[in-house]
């Protein structure tokens, strides 16, 4: 066993509800505490001197400045496997271009295709861990990992063994995504159905004989998969034994109904979502995934997010991180201000980036900081818990710990 500590505060995020609203006040925080960690795992959290007390033989990691400690964070929805930039999409889009018009003049998502298809796996290697390691940084020790820029056999596949490839080389827990139906390739002869048709049955057995991803995810959208075809996808997907997951109501409506209708863990996006959706959307068991920075990438309106939680819904907080419409990657500042425009409590904020986001996951063994629980935590060096959201993401945290072990930086 190992005690470290003393915390000036550890916020345990203990005892709260899945979903639903949360005031700060339910807050757990225990001042001047310790952690003790056993086998990777949180064993008690308690008063640092009252452990040092009861368990006088304990090896002690020493904390010397005045830190606070939270549980680690989980960024549930990102894109960082990719080839290629779209700096210029983002300045057509700010100058006035329409999404129609970047695509046709070689921006979008099949620029970012173009140049996945042209990387060979040592190069997406190298970059896909270049931006785990800038999340890591963060505080972030649980990362999805979408496929969805190569949308052919050989390209997608490609990706999500790179993902696999990349879980060597971090002691992150990165969880893969298959979303081979991101939209339907330029260069596929035949109909977004037969699209997804081919993933089906060509792209989805190769993935589960690998073992390269358990969860599959769709983009439910007038410029991507329509709601019929992508409920019969979903459907067979799940048939196949994947979990399902859905980009729904970016643009337009409906589709996070869809995604209760077919049991899917998460509906992301939710930026369109209308008010009897919302209250459907609550009552499910579908985690709600608001993404504030595709809103700041596109400059579109932000996730319902104090809705969502009023009617009584999982609301989890991801980046999105993409080539695209979310290029920053920075969920702490992300989750900073969709709090500020939804008015969001640092309780609500920090749930959604914690253990609510790993439900989303299917992961519940993380997120909080009590027995049990797995020992991944950050610290930041300061005397409030609640400059981490006040700073905005300039609040560089302090140590990472992932299974009790610090990260080096």
């Amino acid at each position: 066993m190992k005690l470290i500590g003393p915390f000036k505060q550890i916020v345990t995020l203990a005892n709260l509800p899945l979903r639903g609203k949360l005031s700060d006040n339910q807050l757990e925080i225990i001042n001047e505490g310790g952690l003790l960690i056993k086998d990777g795992k949180i064993e008690i959290v308690d008063s640092f001197q009252n452990l040092k007390n009861k368990f006088p033989d304990v090896e002690i990691e020493n904390i010397e400045s005045e830190q606070i400690c939270l549980p680690a964070f989980t960024d549930s929805h990102t894109h960082i496997c990719f080839g290629g930039n779209r700096a210029n999409d983002f300045a057509m889009r700010n100058a006035g271009k329409t999404y129609l018009e970047i695509a046709e003049s070689g921006g979008g998502i099949w620029s970012s295709v173009q140049h996945t298809r042209l990387a060979n796996e040592e190069e997406l290697l190298e970059t896909t861990l270049e931006r785990i390691n800038f999340l890591i940084s963060l505080g972030i020790t649980t990362i999805e990992i979408k496929s969805g820029y190569g949308l052919d056999v050989e390209n997608e596949l490609k990706m999500l063994r790179v993902i696999k490839k990349a879980q060597e080389f971090t002691k992150a827990t990165l969880v893969p995504t298959c979303l081979s139906a991101h939209l339907k390739p330029r260069d596929f002869e035949g109909s977004s159905a037969e699209y997804l048709n081919y993933i089906i049955a060509e792209i989805l057995p190769k993935v589960k004989e690998e073992n390269l991803a358990k969860r599959v995810d769709i983009f439910i959208e007038k410029s991507a998969f329509l709601p019929g075809e992508s409920k019969t996808f979903l459907l067979k997907a799940k048939e196949l034994g994947f979990e399902i997951t859905v980009h729904a109501d970016q643009f337009t409506s409906g589709s996070s109904r869809l995604a209760v209708e077919v049991g899917a863990k998460s509906a992301d996006h939710l930026e369109a979502t209308i008010d009897e959706d919302i209250e459907f959307l609550a009552k499910s068991e579908t985690v709600a995934t608001a993404l504030p920075g595709a809103s700041l990438g596109l400059g579109e309106k932000f996730t319902p997010a104090r809705k969502i939680l009023d009617a009584g819904g999982i609301l989890a907080i991801a980046s999105d991180w993409n080539p695209g419409s979310a290029p920053m990657g920075n969920l702490i500042t992300q989750a900073s201000i969709l709090a500020t425009f939804e008015k969001l409590s640092t309780a609500e904020v920090l749930a959604g980036i914690t253990f609510r986001s790993a439900f989303a996951l299917n992961l519940e063994d993380r997120g909080t900081l009590e027995k049990g629980k797995k020992a991944d935590f950050v610290t930041f060096e300061t005397d409030n818990f609640q400059n981490v959201l006040y700073q905005q993401g300039s609040l560089k945290a302090e140590s990472i710990y992932i299974d009790g072990e610090k990260q080096s930086s």
